[in-house]
């Protein structure tokens, strides 16, 4: 029996676990509550109680064969987002040196800049002009100091996944309440929205896992980008809400504008969606589908 290793056992983390226990492998996790060592526990998982930003708490960590690194920002934390996906991720790296097989490191497309309505993939240049995208692309490159992308096959790897935007069951709730309550939305509406519905990320986890090249990056969106206009009409209508409305964002930095291909993820990893397009993938998470 092989050990997976979660770091960020969340939205997407409890998912691959799930998939990972159904396939007989024993699951760790990191977590600093003990309420929530009991819940895993109670979910056939193995809890660890530590800090990833208390370095003596993270000392039991177990050895790996592959290791998934899925820590979100909260906002509560008290935390920058800097201490978090910077100096957290260093210390969890510095704890688990020489004990993981495969790190997969979940980032985000926020780390491209495109404001333009352009395609991009993964040989598109990284600007962010936003302080999120900024620290997540000093994240990757803190992973690639620890696991340089030139070694012999035998090294450990590491593989990042770029997120777009995560959407499924409890995850469009705010956004509910906007639509329904026919509150402006803040942004262009002609411009591209990224995603990806959660089952569908943690399907890409695990074809990265099984199919991913060493040291690899990859794309993890959806078949088609869609406006703003078109996602938030496509949601209104699901709940018989009026039409939404739009307002100019304050923030200069928040129009951004690209279109993610998600081929690599495709072709190379052979991930097959569930949920490809809006036009499925709304309805199962507003619990319309049944």
């Amino acid at each position: 029996m092989s050990c997976k290793l979660i770091i960020g056992c969340g939205y997407l983390g409890e998912r691959v676990a799930r998939v990972w226990l159904e396939s007989s492998h024993e699951v760790a996790v990191l977590t600093r509550s003990p309420e929530n060592a009991d819940r895993f526990r109670a979910q056939g998982l193995v809890p660890f109680v530590g800090d990833m930003h208390e370095p003596a708490t993270l000392a039991d960590l177990p050895k790996a064969d592959t290791l998934l690194y899925a820590v979100g920002f909260d906002r509560n934390s008290g935390r920058t987002r800097r201490e978090v996906y910077v100096d957290g991720l260093r210390n969890v790296l510095n704890a688990v040196a020489g004990r993981v097989d495969r790190f997969i490191y979940i980032s985000s497309t926020s780390v491209y800049g495109q404001a333009s309505g352009e395609t991009i993939d993964e040989e598109s240049a990284c600007k962010p002009t936003r302080d999120n995208g900024r620290v997540c692309l000093e994240a990757e490159q803190t992973v690639w100091e620890f696991f340089p992308r030139q070694h012999g096959a035998s090294a450990p790897s590491a593989t990042i996944l770029r997120l777009a935007g995560i959407y499924g069951p409890d995850r469009l709730l705010r956004r509910i309440e906007q639509v329904k309550n026919t509150t402006p939305i803040a942004g262009n509406p002609e411009a591209f929205l990224n995603l990806i519905h959660v089952d569908d990320a943690a399907r890409a986890v695990i074809a990265c896992e099984e199919r991913g090249t060493s040291n690899g990056l990859y794309l993890v969106a959806d078949d088609m980008p869609v406006r703003r206009r078109d996602y938030y009409s496509r949601l209104a209508s699901l709940l018989d809400a009026p039409a939404p409305t739009f307002v100019e964002s304050r923030d200069p930095t928040s129009n951004l504008n690209k279109r993610c291909s998600n081929r690599k993820l495709r072709e190379a990893l052979g991930a097959q969606l569930r949920y490809p397009t809006i036009e499925t993938g709304l309805p199962h998470a507003l619990g319309l589908d049944d």
